[in-house]
């Protein structure tokens, strides 16, 4: 199944190059780095990539656009080309390439979205957050996935996801209003509502341990007002 891995960055220099020597094992994958005008030498680490190896590609864009419009951007330019399954991933290592082959197996069997849960079977699997990262991340969840009818997911706030060709033809991305995690929300939420078959698998998330995270008062204030949005239809 031809796949492609949208990788979202912004000064990520100490992680690009280990994430795609990952990630370029896979012969069935190709990466579309979307990058918001790093200025720590992310860019030119890609580009020394892409020299050598055709299935790297890079998406430059002018400034610090935005987690949502990164992906937005990243499916629109695959969905141009011949790929049938859209990954979402963080550059920093937070997720483990090696859980591909489990979402591709889990796409095949019949799903349109599978997501990778840090929640599933009761356990929480998080190495090196504290107790109140970890209890804001579980509220976001049961928050969400409470007002919006999807209780039979467990982690739909997790950046580490593959989506089908068909689901993501059938959502309209000129739509899509998040520009932070809240797009991870309504990304599923718009899937759903389409029709398509979510499932999970259980990943294991690691602190990144490199960059800086993204995380803000503000993207969580996002999240929480678009639920609602997206609960009245005004989104």
């Amino acid at each position: 199944m031809k796949s492609l891995v949208v990788l979202p960055t912004y000064n990520e220099a100490e992680n690009i190059d280990k994430i795609l020597e990952r990630l370029t094992k896979y012969d069935f994958l190709d990466i579309l780095v979307v990058d918001d005008n790093s200025v720590d030498g992310t860019r030119e680490k890609v580009y020394n990539w892409i020299k050598n190896n055709p299935k790297i590609h890079i998406l430059e864009r002018p400034g610090k656009l935005g987690l949502g419009t990164a992906y937005v951007d990243g499916f629109k330019w695959g969905l141009k080309k011949d790929y049938e399954a859209f990954f979402e991933m963080d550059a920093d290592l937070s997720h483990n390439p090696d859980d591909i082959p489990r979402f591709i197996e889990t796409l095949k069997n019949g799903y349109d979205v599978v997501i990778g849960s840090r929640y599933m079977n009761n356990t929480i699997s998080v190495v090196g957050w504290d107790f109140k990262r970890l209890l804001l991340s579980k509220f976001a969840n049961w928050y969400a996935t409470t007002i919006l009818g999807l209780k039979h997911l467990t982690d739909i706030t997790s950046g580490y996801r593959v989506y089908s060709r068909k689901c993501l033809e059938a959502v309209d991305l000129d739509k899509i209003k998040s520009n932070g995690y809240a797009f991870q929300i309504e990304m599923v939420y718009r899937c759903y509502k389409k029709g398509c078959k979510i499932g999970e698998i259980p990943i294991i998330f690691y602190e990144r341990n490199g960059g800086s995270s993204k995380m803000s008062k503000k993207i969580a204030l996002e999240a929480a007002i678009m639920v609602w949005r997206l609960k009245f239809g005004k989104a």
